[in-house]
């Protein structure tokens, strides 16, 4: 049977989704999918960044980027995340205790605050319990310790949300949360540490135990910074896809794997990955590297502040972005269904002449206000 796919961007799909749906589910012998498997309707999908967006503490009153109620990683947010019919996944942390389980948890250091005294302690050298006893309590008579984080420039602030929810294990995400909503589960490690081979194998298995028992035939791929890890990720696994993050030049490291999205393109063809998820501003400043990742049948997605702007999306739409990671999760789905309507005249995008034309037939005003808007949004602080 010949494959469907008969352009770049179509083979990237085509493997993307394929790649998955080849193997079957451990229970059920269902074929598993991928979200990216949508793309043939609606040309882009929309995840929902830890859930329904990250917590941006200490962003000012009123901030777009403070508008997000929920705590981040936790079963609230991914389940507010899942009402949402035009969210096709979410992306969250998975990093493993000491005692080997793997929990939702994005920064490295948990903090907490005892009197005046600000302690800091690195959850992957924490016990199952004792991660668990930080935030909000689920057994009302367990004393919960206050939750801290830390700030880029080194402030240490309360960490407090309109609506909290308790801390939560890989697991429980899996049992509690709509098996329609696909996961993106970002492996987890620090950037400042070089692990040997056999401490990222022993924290990829405890993670793959716990999906391979509990997925059932729920979308899922995986993601991560580090490498090395995404290369054992691959070797240990065949059934779900894998994908490179990087933050496509906008950041240096001493591993030049990381420093570009040109390098991350390499480093999928040479570990045989699926794809790459990209800081978006490093996708506009090379958006020939779109068409790199497309002639390698590489699926592509982007994160970061941007992609809570819709101009910045839909010109990424419109440049056959594969993806989105987004903070503001209603508004941003929204907008990508409503502007992947094929009929133009449905779309609050359209001009009043209802022409019914597809979208890649946008007017050169369109193109030209984008241009120039999207470098101005990239020169801006995020």
């Amino acid at each position: 049977m010949a494959h469907p796919a008969t352009t770049p961007l179509a083979a990237a799909r085509y493997r993307i989704a394929s790649g998955a749906s080849t193997a079957r589910a451990a229970a059920g012998g269902m074929p598993r999918e991928l979200p990216f498997s949508l793309l043939a309707e609606r040309g882009m999908v929309v995840g929902g960044h830890r859930g329904m967006g990250m917590n941006a503490v200490g962003a000012p009153p009123g901030a777009r980027a403070g508008a997000v109620r929920e705590r981040e990683n936790t079963l609230l947010s991914f389940g507010r995340a899942a009402q949402h019919a035009a969210v096709s996944f979410v992306e969250f942390d998975v990093q493993v205790t000491k005692d080997g389980c793997p929990v939702i948890f994005h920064d490295d250091f948990i903090l907490t605050q005892k009197t005046e005294a600000v302690y800091e302690r690195r959850v992957a050298d924490l016990l199952l319990e004792e991660f668990l006893s930080y935030g909000l309590q689920k057994e009302s008579h367990k004393v919960s310790k206050p939750l801290l984080r830390r700030m880029e420039d080194g402030r240490v602030l309360t960490w407090n949300t309109e609506e909290d929810d308790s801390l939560c294990t890989l697991q429980e995400v899996f049992q509690h949360v709509s098996p329609h909503l696909g996961f993106n589960i970002e492996l987890k490690f620090d950037d400042n540490i070089i692990y040997p081979s056999g401490s990222l194998t022993c924290a990829l298995q405890a993670v793959l135990q716990v999906v391979f028992q509990y997925a059932g035939n729920r979308p899922i791929f995986f993601s991560t910074f580090q490498p090395d890890a995404a290369r054992i990720a691959r070797e240990l696994q065949s059934i779900y896809p894998v994908l490179f993050l990087t933050e496509g030049g906008t950041a240096k490291y001493n591993d030049e794997r990381k420093n570009s999205l040109d390098n991350a393109i390499r480093v999928c063809q040479e570990y045989d990955l699926h794809g790459v998820v990209s800081e978006v501003r490093g996708v506009l400043k090379n958006p020939s590297a779109i068409l790199k990742a497309q002639e390698s049948n590489l699926a592509l997605l982007t994160y970061g502040q941007l992609n809570n702007v819709w101009e910045a999306v839909y010109l990424q739409y419109l440049m056959g972005v594969n993806g989105v990671i987004v903070d503001l999760v209603e508004d941003i789905s929204n907008a990508v269904e409503d502007f992947s309507k094929p009929d133009l005249s449905q779309s609050t995008f359209s001009n009043s002449s209802g022409t019914g034309e597809m979208h890649e037939a946008f007017s050169q005003q369109q193109l030209g206000f984008l241009l120039r808007l999207i470098p101005e949004l990239i020169q801006q602080p995020h």
